[in-house]
């Protein structure tokens, strides 16, 4: 018996178009002699299909996408989808055999932490299914199912030979390790083999990166798809177990993260119809960076790059800026904006009577930048690309209606240093990003003479303090007690308390660590707890 794992990467919402992709990659499955077409997790809708899960015509879309699929002739489907029966909703895969419905199973564990809100949306199932395929019994389960001892307890109760998973796992640092890890506890369990089946692509926030695998009994990963394409992974099965096929190798951490980045630009860009992308360069190394993931994910003729020098602008910040544009290639324009400033100082000059300069002036200038940004954006149609990171979003610093707006975070979940690795490995492939922006001290130039240490921490204790107390929900105790500063966990809190009405305001990014300032996180503005 072969299977096919499809590994692709559905729109939300365009049911007619997934119910496309999935009958050609059941033909070309077909093609290279599979019996069984494994899909994603709610592949005919895409995942998460959030709040139209609550609407009538949407499960009427499912089912006419259900009837296609179900015309096939010559291969078993087993097809991702919500499905409604009487008050109740369900994530479930039925599967679909030369047009007969041969079962449909209800995923049984739903998560509801960090990204996920399925009981928002569904009711667990309660039943296995095995269904029998060239004499072989295949059990079915569904992406949390894989997490928990139960339902792939159950399955091989019911007499299943085989286990396929349904998949649409949200990447984070990581993940793609975890994932076969826990598969691997389910295949020591049971004695099953396991296939498994996972969505690519962006949506939102969330980015899936593929790198679907089989496991044998002993727990082998005996194939593995690359991560991040599609692919349609062809597995078989003989003598009792899943048997070696092909192997791709997996990224590392670094390329992993940049890879998720640039498909989440890729999808949010291309999904929403977008035609490109328009940043604000400022010689740093986060423009540079959030520059050189916007080329590899969209090409350099849909990306405009814009250098706002004002009269803290450093010489080296223009001259490093028209350099990365040279190696890039994108379309580049300089706006000086030190008169626009002052046109707005003098406006306000009768109500500022009296008061000392403060970071008010700071601010003017970031937000005299967002307004150029976005009036190219509303003329080209361009989606403004914001380019802070997550240590300024932990910390406040960042300036709302300034550097803030904008369409979509590119860094929202990258932390300064992992920034400068980033950069780094970027340059392993090709150089890009001069030299200098990686190794000049960060600056936002809105005074004389800024450094962004002069107020923070180092970024090597800003940053752990912020993964322990954000990612690790350490308490502000316990990272004093692992050895940090009173002063530094105290002040990075503080920061991160205050400026919660920031976050919410800011637009989404992609999530690429276990816990991003997003679906994941939700904490009350108004808010004494301490």
């Amino acid at each position: 018996m072969r299977i096919a794992l499809a590994q692709f990467n559905p729109v939300v919402g365009d049911i007619a178009g997934n119910a496309k992709k999935i009958v050609d990659l059941a033909n070309a499955a077909m093609a290279q002699g599979a019996d069984i077409l494994l899909t994603p997790e709610l592949a005919l809708t895409g995942y998460s299909p959030e709040d139209l899960l609550l609407r009538d015509s949407f499960y009427r879309e499912v089912a006419k996408g259900l009837d296609v699929i179900e015309q096939l002739d010559g291969i078993t489907v087993i097809v991702g989808h919500p499905a409604r029966i009487g008050n109740e909703r369900f994530n479930a895969a039925t599967v679909l055999r030369d047009g007969h419905r041969l079962g449909q199973y209800h995923k049984m564990q739903l998560p509801n932490n960090e990204v996920f809100d399925e009981c928002r949306y569904f009711t667990p199932g309660a039943a296995p299914l095995v269904f029998e395929q060239n004499g072989v019994k295949v059990g079915v389960l569904i992406c949390e199912d894989i997490w928990h001892l139960e339902p792939a307890a159950e399955t091989a109760d019911a007499g299943a030979e085989l286990i396929v998973a349904l998949n649409a796992s949200p990447f984070h640092r990581d993940k793609i390790e975890t994932r076969q890890q826990m598969a691997r506890f389910r295949v020591e369990e049971t004695g099953l083999p396991i296939a498994y089946a996972q969505m690519t692509g962006g949506q939102d926030e969330l980015v899936f990166d593929g790198a679907s695998f089989a496991l044998n009994k002993a727990g082998d990963v005996v194939a593995q798809a690359a991560a991040y394409d599609d692919e349609l992974l062809l597995v078989d099965y003989a003598d009792g177990d899943l048997q070696p096929g092909k192997r791709a190798a997996l990224p590392d951490m670094l390329e992993s993260v940049y890879r998720a980045l640039v498909v989440g630009v890729r999808d949010y860009i291309g999904k929403n119809g977008f035609p490109g992308a328009l940043l604000g360069l400022s010689g740093g190394i986060d423009s540079a960076l959030t520059l050189a993931v916007a080329v590899d994910a969209l090409g350099a003729d849909k990306v405009h790059a814009v250098m706002m020098p004002s009269r803290y602008t450093a010489d080296i910040s223009v001259t490093d800026s028209r350099d990365i544009i040279a190696r890039l290639g994108v379309k580049y324009d300089e706006i000086e904006i030190w008169p626009m400033y002052e046109s707005f100082m003098a406006a306000l000059a009768p109500s500022f009577q009296g008061l000392e300069m403060d970071t008010t002036e700071e601010n003017l200038q970031a937000r005299i930048r967002g307004t150029l940004l976005m009036a190219l954006s509303n003329k080209s149609g361009k989606l403004v690309l914001t380019t802070g990171n997550k240590s300024e979003m932990t910390t406040g610093y960042c300036t709302l209606y300034g550097d803030m707006a904008g369409g979509f975070a590119v860094l929202k979940d990258v932390a300064k240093t992992l920034v400068f690795e980033l950069c780094r490995w970027r340059n392993t492939v090709s150089d890009v990003i001069p030299e200098r922006i990686i190794t000049r001290p960060p600056s936002a130039e809105l005074r004389p003479d800024q450094k962004d240490q002069d107020s923070l921490p180092p970024y090597e204790i800003l940053d752990a303090i912020m993964a322990r107390y954000v990612e690790d929900n350490q308490s502000a105790a316990d990272i004093i007690a692992a050895g940090y500063a009173e002063a530094d966990v105290s002040r990075v809190v503080r920061l991160l308390k205050i400026n919660e009405y920031k976050r919410r305001q800011a637009p989404v990014g992609p999530r690429v660590t276990p816990r991003g300032f997003g679906k994941d996180w939700r904490y009350p503005i108004t808010n004494k707890f301490s």
